[in-house]
């Protein structure tokens, strides 16, 4: 699967790990999140950041 970049306010797609990246040089923030599926991301220190999905989150159900 490819990574995908949402936007905040976006609703996530599954449950997933996702850290804060910006555009110039698409650096990494050292923050990670991990959104509930089809819950709105949280917003962002800048309207430009989006965030990039990492890891699955694992869970027994």
């Amino acid at each position: 699967m490819a990574k995908a970049n949402l936007t905040p306010g976006t609703k996530a797609p599954k449950s997933w790990q996702y850290v804060i990246t910006w555009p110039r040089w698409w650096t990494y923030w050292n923050a990670e999140i991990t959104a509930i599926k089809w819950k709105p991301l949280p917003p962002t220190q800048e309207p430009w950041y989006t965030y990039t999905l990492v890891d699955e989150t694992k869970h027994n159900s």
